[in-house]
C-alpha cells in the first residue's frame, strides 16, 4: 500500500474507526492503482476538500471517499455533482452499485465491492476533462 505523504490526510485517515479505516484505506488504494493505469494521468494529488481525503488528476474530476458518523456501516466515493459522472455510473452500473443522488457511490460496511466496475468510474473520473465533451459517454 502506497503510504500518505500528506500528513492532514493521515490523521483523517486515523480517526476513522478501525473497521472502516481498512475499507476506506482500500477505496485509497483502488483510486492510485487506477490512476496508475491510465495513460495520460502522471500524478494524482492526494489531499483534503471539505475535510474528506481527496484525489485530484489534472486531466480530471476529484474524486472524495469518506465515513460519517451519521452513517455508522456505510462509507462512500463522492464526485462532483455538477458533472454527469454518476449520472453515467448509474445508466453503466445500476444493478452494481448504491448510489446517492448525483454525488457518491455508497457502500454498506459489509458489501462485496465490485472492482472492476469501480475502476471504471474511477477511470471516468480521473479523466474527466478529456472526455466531458463526448456526447455517447453521456458525461
Amino acid at each position: 500500500m502506497d503510504a500518505i505523504e500528506n500528513t492532514k490526510v493521515a490523521d483523517v485517515f486515523d480517526r476513522y474507526p478501525k473497521h472502516m479505516q481498512e475499507k476506506l484505506l482500500f477505496l485509497r488504494q483502488l483510486i492510485l492503482d487506477t490512476a496508475s493505469e491510465i495513460d495520460g494521468v502522471d500524478t494524482v494529488e492526494e489531499t483534503l476538500k471539505w475535510g474528506e481525503p481527496s484525489y485530484i488528476a489534472k486531466s480530471g474530476s476529484t474524486i472524495r471517499i469518506n465515513w460519517k458518523e451519521s452513517n455508522l456501516n456505510q462509507y462512500a466515493m463522492y464526485f462532483n455533482c455538477n458533472s454527469k459522472l454518476v449520472d453515467t455510473f448509474r445508466e453503466l452500473y445500476r444493478d452494481k452499485f448504491n448510489f446517492e443522488g448525483n454525488r457518491a457511490i455508497m457502500f454498506d460496511e459489509n458489501d462485496e465491492i465490485p472492482v472492476d466496475e469501480l475502476k471504471q468510474c474511477i477511470s471516468l473520473a480521473l479523466t474527466y476533462h478529456t472526455r466531458k465533451h463526448l456526447p455517447m459517454l453521456g458525461i
